[in-house]
């Protein structure tokens, strides 16, 4: 079969690898992670493997597409504008940016270091894909604003607020955070009310998690233990080497529900409809 053609899609060097006929449809793919090629019809097998061969590495497995699972399904009906996947680190923080609502050099200063230390966590937990894990970013909260990141992996579901340590010392206390000599913030309770209320919404048990970037020193009042504290050098490790606790279906499932903004956001009530004014000398319709 003659025109074949690779196009990569996803992340580079995580998502797949679709073979398309030259006029774009595709008759098979490989999924890196999975080191699979599913092909639709077995008569393009040898094809297939020819024009992917040079991007192969082990033991490849080839066969149908698997059967669908529910978060496929689930996946596969979500609407584009309705999926929290695509967010970037910071996505609201660079909106913000961008469009120059925030007032004053010291206030775009402040937004700059939220946005890196954001992108250097996001970068860090997005690196764990191939271990399993899935990462959301700028999750919409309603009372809450924005989870930073969602992080769900065999490990569990952790809903992540970041901090910038500005390079200076920093002390979780359990309401109160506090970063140099600026007046403390109530991120810890913050965090806790945020996975609270994330665990109702998604019916699985969400960990707070505080990730301080840059602080010259941190410290962590003893009686601080509902919270995980992460820092970005030990940050993803500390993740993989924590015990299992979902299966990796349950993280496909639980990953499909979170990234569908409706899980997040209450439901539209739709516009009431006027009744129908009744005519002169006459009666309404019912």
């Amino acid at each position: 079969m003659r025109g074949l053609k690779v196009l990569p899609s996803g992340r580079p060097g995580r998502g797949r690898l679709y073979v398309n006929l030259p006029d774009g449809q595709a008759v098979a793919w490989y999924d890196r992670q999975a080191n699979r090629i599913s092909v639709l019809a077995d008569d393009d097998r040898e094809a297939v493997l020819a024009v992917l061969r040079p991007y192969l590495s082990g033991t490849v497995s080839i066969g149908p597409p698997p059967v669908p699972t529910a978060a496929d399904l689930r996946r596969l009906a979500l609407p584009p504008d309705a999926d929290l996947a695509p967010n970037r680190p910071g996505e609201t923080l660079l909106a913000e940016l961008e469009h120059g609502s925030a007032a004053g050099t010291r206030a775009r200063h402040r937004l700059r270091q939220d946005l890196t230390a954001q992108q250097r966590m996001g970068d860090a937990f997005d690196a764990l894909e191939p271990d399993g894990w899935r990462t959301l970013h700028c999750v919409p909260l309603p009372g809450f604003g924005h989870i930073d990141h969602l992080v769900i992996g065999p490990a569990g579901i952790f809903c992540v607020r970041t901090v910038p340590g500005r390079r200076q010392r920093a002390v979780v206390g359990d309401l109160l955070l506090t970063v140099g000599r600026a007046e403390a913030r109530p991120d810890p309770r913050w965090i806790r009310g945020a996975a609270a209320r994330a665990t109702a919404l998604l019916a699985a048990k969400v960990t707070p998690a505080l990730a301080v970037v840059d602080a010259s020193r941190l410290e962590t009042a003893p009686t601080v233990r509902d919270i995980r504290i992460l820092q970005p050098p030990t940050a993803t490790p500390d993740l993989v080497a924590s015990p299992t606790t979902l299966r990796p279906p349950d993280v496909e499932a639980l990953f499909a529900q979170a990234r569908d903004t409706r899980t997040w956001l209450p439901p539209t009530a739709p516009p009431r409809s006027r009744p129908t004014p009744a005519p002169p000398g006459g009666t309404s319709r019912s």
